[in-house]
């Protein structure tokens, strides 16, 4: 990584874990927070750049451009999530053996399963806020 905060984070994400590859699910946080280091190094550094501002980093066309934009208007997207069904369905139950004793299931206790099945997609931590405690037999 070229800014060298990531880096340094980069460096110590893998040593501490074992070195690559990584494979502890939650993990995948530790990693996120790197890849955000390394956007606002990044970011920082583009900001500052004199070019940003030159006047002719945006260029109106002054003839009939010969490529444009399309509209989409009806699309079935396989996402990665569908390809992780499974183990996310193994990492809830492992959490959830884990954690859950006598029957008892507090939000805590949801909140730490969840954590295992959140840890799969980044948008699963915002549409998931809330589990529901659902009684069986």
């Amino acid at each position: 990584m070229a800014p060298p905060r990531a880096q340094e984070a980069y460096e110590e994400f893998y040593a501490t874990l074992g070195g690559k590859p990584v494979h502890h699910t939650l993990a995948t946080h530790w990693a996120r927070l790197v890849e955000l280091l390394y956007a606002a190094e990044r970011l920082l550094k583009l900001s500052t750049d004199p070019e940003i501002t030159n006047p002719h980093v945006r260029n109106l066309p002054t003839e009939k451009p010969t490529e444009g934009v399309g509209i989409v208007k009806k699309t079935n997207l396989i996402v990665g999530t569908t390809n992780n069904y499974a183990p996310i369905a193994i990492s809830v139950r492992k959490a959830a053996q884990a954690v859950i004793r006598k029957a008892v299931v507090t939000e805590g206790i949801l909140n730490r399963v969840g954590m295992a099945f959140r840890s799969y997609d980044s948008c699963f931590g915002c549409a998931t806020h809330t589990l529901q405690i659902e009684t069986v037999g």
